[in-house]
C-alpha cells in the first residue's frame, strides 16, 4: 500500500495519505480546509543507511539526544 503525498490547491496544506486502492483517490479531502482540489505531489525517495557519515560527533543535549541545534544553548 503506497503513501502519497498531496497538496491542496486552495489553502496550500501538504499532507500524506495511505491509499489502500485508486478507488479511494476519489474520496480524499484536505485535513485543513476539507476541500478536494488537490495535487498529487511527486515524493522524495528516501534509504537508510547502514552507518552515519560524520566527520564529528554532535554534542549532546541536556535533555539527551543529540543536539539539534549545536551552540544554540550556549552547550557546545
Amino acid at each position: 500500500m503506497p503513501i502519497y503525498e498531496y497538496r491542496c490547491q486552495d489553502c496550500g496544506a501538504r499532507f500524506e495519505k495511505l491509499v489502500r486502492n485508486q478507488s479511494e483517490q476519489p474520496e480524499l479531502v484536505c485535513p485543513e480546509c476539507g476541500r478536494r482540489h488537490l495535487t498529487l505531489e511527486l515524493s522524495v525517495f528516501a534509504a537508510p543507511r547502514s552507518s552515519p557519515a560524520r566527520s564529528s560527533p554532535q554534542p549532546m543535549c541536556p535533555a539527551g539526544g543529540p543536539c539539534p541545534t549545536p551552540g544554540a544553548c550556549g552547550l557546545r
